[in-house]
């Protein structure tokens, strides 16, 4: 079943222009309405990037994933979760860091970081084992999820708490609850439909222009599913947001490893996987999530955020493009031409 049918040349013209700009439209109030519920609620503003964030602008991956495992192609959905994480880390952060040098908190550098690297190795091992990754494989990944968030969760808001007990300016015109949901909804919705529109009219000039359904799904579909992750960066970068920056990206990449995989897995098991996972694409999911901590900590005060500048990610976005041609000229078969 084709997901983009054919249309127009003039309606594919207006699809990728009308989607960018409602893309950009929605990001800002969908960062608008997270920011000011996280001060109604007292809510550290990195667990909102997190699971509101985080997950809600997942929701591409996770339609993409239960309905390839529902069709029996769960590898796909393995490719889309890891593809999508490394887009998270070198192409977003390193989009956000070039607009304005993010400040990184403690707790992402030395504790959620280090839970993204574990995560991924645990996922490498199941999926990756002589049994293929099986149905139980897949509870395990969601159990682990169902697990660590609300872990992290507590372990952040516990850290908050104790840096805002002398704060005494934060009852001082608190944004309403239901105005904050409304713009947080309205954004997200926006933000993903957006996001079809565009890469449907992006799928549609490619097919005009000639360029081959490979190219298109390992560009502008791959990169599509995390337009929403990015559009949200980029809004937050520019106002400065730092914690929900990096709460989108570990929100979304715990969610993609553990429960867009786990979830696949428990639908229909990958059974073995292209050996490429294994030698490509999780060495640099790895890497990628140490990063984080190479980057972001403070290495001279741990208890002080650290801060990523422009070149670091500039050099994220340099992994990002030598990935991106490495795999489009093994997966192209040009290597071996």
């Amino acid at each position: 079943m084709n997901a983009f049918p054919d249309i127009p040349l003039a309606l594919s013209l207006l699809f990728v222009a009308g989607g960018f700009a409602l893309l950009a439209w929605s990001a800002n109030l969908f960062i608008d309405g997270a920011a000011s519920l996280a001060r109604a609620l007292g809510i550290s503003p990195l667990i909102v990037g997190m699971v509101v964030i985080g997950f809600g602008t997942s929701a591409p991956e996770l339609f993409v994933s239960a309905l390839s495992g529902i069709t029996g192609h769960s590898e796909l959905s393995l490719g889309n979760a890891y593809g999508s994480c490394i887009f998270n880390i070198a192409g977003i952060l390193g989009v956000a860091a070039l607009i304005r040098p993010l400040a990184v908190k403690p707790s992402v550098a030395w504790v959620a970081a280090p839970i993204l690297v574990g995560i991924s190795v645990l996922s490498g091992l199941l999926v990756t084992d002589a049994a293929g990754f099986t149905r139980s494989d897949g509870f395990i990944l969601l159990g682990v999820f169902a697990v660590l968030l609300p872990f992290y969760c507590w372990y952040d808001q516990r850290s908050k708490g104790a840096k805002d007990a002398d704060d005494s300016s934060a009852c001082a015109d608190e944004p309403k609850i239901g105005a904050a949901l409304f713009k947080l909804l309205v954004g997200l919705v926006v933000l993903v439909g957006s996001s079809h529109v565009l890469v449907w009219g992006s799928v549609d000039l490619a097919r005009v222009m000639g360029v081959s359904e490979l190219m298109i799904g390992l560009t502008v579909v791959a990169v599509g599913t995390s337009l929403p992750e990015l559009a949200s960066a980029i809004a937050a970068a520019r106002k400065g947001e730092h914690e929900f920056v990096l709460g989108n990206i570990v929100g979304s990449n715990l969610f993609n490893v553990l429960a867009v995989v786990g979830f696949a897995g428990s639908l229909s098991p990958f059974g073995k996987v292209a050996p490429t996972v294994l030698s490509r694409d999780m060495p640099v999911l790895l890497a990628l999530s140490a990063s984080i901590l190479l980057f972001g900590a403070n290495w001279r005060t741990v208890r002080s955020p650290g801060v990523v500048g422009r070149w670091k990610g500039a050099l994220w976005i340099a992994i990002l493009i030598a990935y991106l041609v490495t795999t489009i000229v093994q997966e192209g078969g040009f290597a071996a031409k």
